[in-house]
């Protein structure tokens, strides 16, 4: 059996709050192994940004502990903390070559010129960019600007890689064809990475884990599959894609009354009268024919229909409830199946760790 991951980067109990102020983070757990990708996600002012910057050392947590590959550093700085950084902003120096850009990280370490020259061409070669060595950075496009900085954050070695939103100002094509060099990068120098994002596909898409925060909290942290599939609450569940949460109470053993009618569930082992809420993603409301048969049809009234290529986004009107769904069928929608497995029941989440 194959011995698990290193730990890289383990916080405990990490807490920095802004004076003056409530933002910041509080209690952070987290732990990132070596190889790993873990991509943080939480609404605007969430403390996404101060996680990084605590790891990186911006910042000295006021309690708790941060250690990088094993090693004790809530108190040290920045510099001795060893960990690559790509903001957005890409801080190429408009007035050096590409390759004495990535050689730049080596330089302010004292690394000698000609190897310095050697270890920058490496990681020109690695990221693609080897016939733009000596071009200024306003010769190149935006994701060719990018890769410069994540050579620049690697060329070191560093202990670990903190992107912050390092893609947002690319535009679609090139954020997805950068995504990808991102994640294949990040493998291939097997170093453990935290990737800030507000772009939903960006953190199903790389991450090996997810960590969702909201109001300075991790409320969970798990595999993208999980996340989307078994959220910890309504929150992430509205939070992360599209998502019909519905009030309900428990039937039966496996039948739950939701505002949309009555629908037979997996056996669930709930209270008969319990209140609860339960989670039904919109790929999975399926469009059927007039003559289909079993259980959870619904006749439905669309509202509006949008239309984005592969898929149609409709707004349904069932009596006085509504419904999202996510279909590839062009043809119109009258009545709809929602699948056993399809109905998630959402756990609820102590108050303490998920919004205080």
């Amino acid at each position: 059996m194959d011995a698990a991951p290193a730990v890289a980067v383990a916080l405990a109990g990490a807490t920095y709050v802004y004076p003056g102020s409530s933002a910041g983070v509080r209690d952070i757990d987290l732990e990132i192994a070596s190889g790993e990708m873990l991509v943080c996600i939480g609404p605007s002012g969430c403390g996404k940004t101060t996680l990084l910057r605590l790891i990186a050392g911006f910042v000295k947590p006021q309690a708790g502990s941060i250690r990088l590959g094993g090693r004790d550093v809530t108190g040290a700085d920045a510099r001795s903390r060893e960990c690559g950084i790509v903001f957005q902003s890409y801080a190429l120096f408009p007035h050096m070559t590409v390759r004495d850009n990535v050689g730049y990280a080596l330089r302010v370490r004292g690394v000698a010129g000609g190897e310095r020259a050697k270890r920058a061409g490496r990681m020109l070669e690695l990221v693609g960019l080897s016939a733009y060595a000596d071009r200024l950075p306003a010769a190149l496009s935006g994701g060719q600007q990018q890769r410069v900085a994540l050579a620049r954050a690697l060329v070191f070695e560093p202990r670990a890689l903190l992107l912050d939103e390092p893609l947002s100002a690319l535009d679609a094509a090139t954020r997805v064809a950068m995504r990808d060099e991102i994640r294949r990068i990040q493998r291939e120098r097997a170093i453990a990475t935290l990737l800030i994002t507000h772009d939903q596909d960006e953190a199903l898409s790389l991450a090996d884990r997810i960590a969702v925060m909201r109001e300075g909290r991790l409320v969970q942290v798990d595999t993208p599959q999980a996340i989307y599939d078994a959220p910890a609450s309504g929150f992430i569940a509205g939070f992360v894609g599209r998502a019909n949460v519905l009030d309900a109470t428990v039937a039966g053993a496996d039948a739950v009354d939701t505002p949309v009618g009555r629908l037979v569930t997996r056996v669930h082992g709930r209270e008969a009268g319990a209140k609860v809420a339960v989670l039904i993603r919109p790929e999975r409301v399926e469009p059927v024919g007039d003559r289909e048969t079993g259980d959870n049809l619904l006749a439905v009234a669309i509202e509006r229909d949008r239309f984005f290529g592969a898929t149609r986004a409709l707004d349904a009107r069932i009596g006085a409830s509504r419904l999202a769904i996510e279909t590839s069928s062009r043809a119109p929608v009258r009545r709809v199946r929602i699948a056993r497995d399809a109905i998630q029941f959402l756990d609820p989440v102590p108050p303490s760790k998920e919004a205080t």
